[in-house]
Order: C-alpha cells, then sequence, then structure tokens
C-alpha cells in the first residue's frame, strides 16, 4: 500500500518561504479550515482574517504555512517556524523539473530561463552540471531564500 507524504521545511519565515515555493511550483495556499476563499482573494489575507477572529496573538501567526498542488498531484508542503540557522548542506532535497523530456543544449537553455526566473524570485544559482551522458542529462544547482538547496533538472 503506498502513502501521501507532506514535505515539511523548518523555516525562519513560513509565508515568505512558502510564497517563495508558491511561485516556483505552481502551488496554491489553502484557505482556513471551514472557509470557501472566493477566486481573487488571497488565501493569507483570508488566513490573517481567520487568526484574528480566533485570537491568535500577532507573534504566533506566521509560524506555519502549506502549499497544495492545485491538480492534486504533487505532494502538500509544509513550512514550520524554527529559531536555528540551516548549518549544513540538505541530505534531501527537491528536483524542480523544468526541462523534462529536453536533451543538450536546449535542455540547458530552458534550465537557464528558469533559473533566471527562480533568481528574480529571490533564489541563488549555486552551480552548473554539464550534461555528460549516460548518467547526466544536466542540471542547475540552487538554493531558495533561506538556503535550502534544490536542483532545476
Amino acid at each position: 500500500m503506498s502513502r501521501v507524504i507532506q514535505v515539511t521545511f523548518d523555516a525562519h519565515d513560513p509565508k515568505v518561504l512558502s510564497s517563495f515555493w508558491r511561485d516556483v511550483l505552481g502551488y496554491v495556499h489553502p484557505g482556513p479550515p471551514g472557509v470557501d476563499v472566493p477566486e481573487g482573494v488571497d488565501p493569507l489575507a483570508a488566513w490573517d482574517e481567520f487568526l484574528t477572529q480566533h485570537g491568535v496573538p500577532e507573534e504566533h501567526r506566521n509560524t506555519r504555512s502549506a502549499l497544495e498542488d492545485p491538480d492534486g498531484d504533487g505532494p502538500r508542503l509544509f513550512f514550520q517556524q524554527v529559531p536555528e540557522d540551516k548549518v549544513a548542506k540538505n541530505r534531501v532535497h527537491l528536483d524542480v523539473r523544468a526541462a523534462p523530456g529536453l536533451e543538450g543544449d536546449e535542455r540547458m537553455a530552458a534550465l537557464e530561463v528558469e533559473c533566471d526566473r527562480l533568481v528574480a524570485l529571490g533564489a541563488k544559482r549555486v552551480h552548473r552540471e554539464e550534461p555528460a551522458q549516460p548518467l547526466s542529462f544536466g542540471f542547475i544547482v540552487m538554493t531558495d531564500p533561506e538556503g535550502n538547496e534544490f536542483c532545476l533538472d
């Protein structure tokens, strides 16, 4: 029997980090429980109103955030606030499949375009790995705004 997974990120600023990954992946912030968020309304604004109505103190309103795949295919992402800094390389990382089915120069050009878009969102470029077939079709290593490594693949 298979299991559904959730990927959890430790973060200093869950709202900012979840918004970054929302824009990278095309995911959405779910609305608060029992609240129908109308089309065009920011779910984060709905959360602010929900937390205010439920008496959650301001200092506790950015302790967690979540994202969901609007198509229901990908895993849920959860962001939890932690006080400590990231101090070592990730042992697990995400591969963002930005050039599926492409090879060679066409693949690397598509990855470069996506890399530029993600840098504009707050990512940092770390390293480009050139294609070395048959073992690698090439990829770009990046970090998100809080230093978590991921690859454009």
